[in-house]
């Protein structure tokens, strides 16, 4: 019997060693992995630069406090910043943290208690979050949330005259990746944009699974008509360490002062080493265009190439894919383990692709493969 509590649907499968896009089991079974620790290996398993960066770091200092200077983060708040179009960055541990934080810095900036999110939204699993949250299935059972969100319909132009004067924030993913590789409208976002600035409306983008390279820019909101005042990363920063990020403008500077925000081991020397090693290797225009025209490569292919009776579509931007089918695809999933390759589902109906930013045309051919040979065998149930 397991002492663990049982908050996960965990697969039979014990991975113990990786190295690029491949693992390894404790049965000595080698899988292709297009999960990716669900978007955080974005430099793939144990890059030789991070390993390398990190075994340095290891002989010098874990960890001190956030009583005291740190040039690592200040170096990788530099490096945030530069590539963006913001001014400031407080460091934490996870994605949800990050949405925890500005959920707090919003609140304390506007004054204002209405945050609008969207359906099939999701931002994380404290309380704030469990709210901030569009999908029923999480909130389950712990009873009355935060009352400051109200959730509108993704993409869906009447619902911005929700936006108002007693608007705080509007909060949202580019790409909702737990809620099915949701592609946000370009227009739909332009008349967001124009809306919120009408309104003086702050606008929040979660950018945790999208952000670091993943969708082919250095942040997903880069290729929409969007400036966001927030924007919350972790997932693929720390190439596996756990670190996560808020990046922010200089007014809220301004809000965020000594002894409102802070955190015991955000922005610990081992996370800042491990994101600034990735922030090296994914922050280039030459692996950005290289990301942006792997996943045209898969996506066109997956689109001709899936047998149509199954098929429903395929979308997303960049390496960050989901591949729709009329079936529930739970079935693929495990027949996919079967033939030795790592996905991840995005709802019922949705398989998730989450290469390394680094993948080979070789691998995402031979992930190709697998994906047809199991869609052929019409296992999904």
């Amino acid at each position: 019997m397991s002492a663990l509590l049982p908050t996960y649907q965990r697969h039979n499968i014990e991975l113990v060693e990786g190295t690029g896009s491949f693992v390894k089991d404790t049965q000595g079974i080698t899988y292709l992995d297009f999960m990716m620790g669900i978007a955080v290996c974005n430099t793939g398993h144990r890059h030789p630069y991070v390993e390398q960066r990190l075994k340095e770091q290891l002989g010098q200092l874990w960890h001190t406090s956030n009583l005291f200077e740190s040039s690592k983060q200040e170096r990788v708040a530099t490096l945030l910043t530069e590539n963006s179009h913001l001014s400031h960055a407080f460091f934490c541990n996870s994605g949800t943290e990050a949405n925890e934080g500005a959920f707090k810095l919003i609140r304390k900036w506007t004054q204002k208690t209405e945050i609008l999110s969207f359906s099939q939204s999701f931002h994380g699993r404290t309380f704030a979050m469990m709210g901030a949250t569009g999908q029923e299935k999480v909130k389950e059972g712990f009873g009355e949330m935060v009352a400051d969100f109200k959730h509108l319909v993704f993409n869906d132009l009447s619902s911005l005259d929700a936006i108002t004067e007693k608007t705080g924030a509007v909060w949202l993913e580019i790409i909702q990746g737990e809620g099915g590789v949701i592609v946000a409208d370009d227009a739909w976002l332009e008349a967001l944009m124009k809306r919120t600035k009408a309104y003086g409306v702050k606008i929040v983008v979660d950018e945790v699974q999208t952000g670091i390279g993943r969708t082919g820019s250095r942040f997903a909101f880069e290729q929409t008509p969007l400036k966001p005042d927030i924007i919350t990363v972790a997932k693929g920063l720390g190439s596996g360490f756990p670190v996560g990020a808020i990046i922010t403008t200089a007014e809220a500077a301004t809000i965020f002062t000594p002894g409102t925000h802070g955190s015991t081991f955000g922005g610990n020397p081992l996370a800042m080493t491990a994101a600034e090693a990735t922030l090296d290797l994914l922050l280039t225009d030459e692996l950005l265009h290289e990301v942006q025209e792997k996943g045209n490569y898969l996506m066109r292919r997956l689109a001709a190439e899936l047998p149509e009776t199954s098929l429903h579509s395929v979308r997303g931007r960049g390496l960050m894919i989901g591949i729709e089918f009329e079936r529930p695809v739970a079935g693929i999933v495990q027949a996919l383990q079967q033939v030795g390759m790592l996905v991840v589902s995005a709802g019922p109906h949705v398989v998730r692709l989450l290469p390394s930013l680094f993948v080979t045309r070789e691998e995402l051919d031979l992930a190709l493969e697998k994906i047809k040979q199991v869609c052929q065998q019409e296992v999904m149930v």
